[in-house]
C-alpha cells in the first residue's frame, strides 16, 4: 500500500496570522498608511515578502485586514463596557476609560488606528469599515441610554441620539489628546467629568440622584 508522501501546500503550521496582523497594526499605527513600506511591514511582521503577498496580498488588502480586525476588537471592548450589568453612569464611564486606556497603552503607539490613521486613507473600502464601526458603536450607546430610560436612571425625554453623538465626540477628543501626549491620569479625570456632562438632563441642570427612579 502506497503512502501519501506529498506535503500539503500553504502557510507553515507555526505561522500565527493573528499575531502577524497585530504586528502590522503597530507598523501602520506608527508610520501611517502612506509612510509604511512593504519593507517596514516585512520587518515588523517577521514574515518574508513572498509570504506577506501570498497570505495578505498587497499593502492595501493587508491594511483592510488590519483595520477590520482592529475595529472588531475595539467593538468587543465597547460592548463589554457598555452592556455589563452596572449603572448607566458606570457603563458610560467604563466606556470612556476603556478608550483612554487603549489610546495610552504602554508599548503601543498613542491614539487610535481607527481615529488617527485610517481616516487619512483615501480608500472607499476603508471608509466603509470606519462608517460601519462608528454606526455600531453609536447604536450601542443609544441602546444603553434607552435602557437607562427604562430603568428610570434618566428622564423619558432624554435626548438619546444627541447625547450618544456627544459621547462619541468625547472619545474622539480624548483619543486625539492622547496622541498629543497628554498623560493618561489627566485624560481619565477628564473622562469622568465628560460622563457627568453627557448625563445632564434637558436644560442643563443636574437632577437630584434617584429622581427618575420613582414610578407613578
Amino acid at each position: 500500500m502506497f503512502q501519501n508522501t506529498v506535503k500539503p501546500c500553504g502557510r507553515p503550521r507555526s505561522f500565527d496570522e493573528g499575531r502577524a496582523l497585530e504586528m502590522a497594526t503597530q507598523v501602520f499605527w506608527l508610520k501611517g498608511y502612506d509612510g509604511a513600506t512593504i519593507d517596514d511591514l516585512v520587518a515588523g511582521m517577521g514574515v518574508g515578502r513572498p509570504s506577506l503577498y501570498a497570505i495578505f496580498g498587497n499593502k492595501q488588502t493587508l491594511f483592510l485586514r488590519v483595520l477590520q480586525a482592529y475595529t472588531e476588537k475595539k467593538g468587543a471592548r465597547v460592548t463589554q463596557a457598555l452592556l455589563s450589568p452596572q449603572t448607566l453612569r458606570d457603563s458610560l464611564a467604563s466606556f470612556l476609560r476603556s478608550a483612554v486606556e487603549s489610546a495610552t497603552e504602554e508599548g503601543s503607539a498613542q491614539g487610535c488606528l481607527a481615529l488617527c490613521v485610517a481616516p487619512l486613507v483615501n480608500d472607499v473600502k476603508v471608509q466603509e469599515i470606519l462608517q460601519n464601526a462608528m454606526a455600531g458603536v453609536t447604536a450601542l450607546v443609544e441602546h444603553r441610554f434607552r435602557d437607562g430610560v427604562s430603568t428610570g436612571e434618566i428622564p423619558p425625554d432624554f435626548p438619546v441620539a444627541v447625547r450618544a453623538s456627544q459621547l462619541i465626540d468625547f472619545v474622539r477628543g480624548l483619543t486625539m489628546r492622547a496622541l498629543l501626549g497628554i498623560p493618561r491620569k489627566t485624560l481619565l479625570k477628564d473622562a469622568e467629568e465628560a460622563v457627568d456632562l453627557v448625563l445632564l438632563p434637558r436644560g442643563g441642570n443636574a437632577a437630584p440622584k434617584g429622581m427618575f427612579n420613582e414610578r407613578c
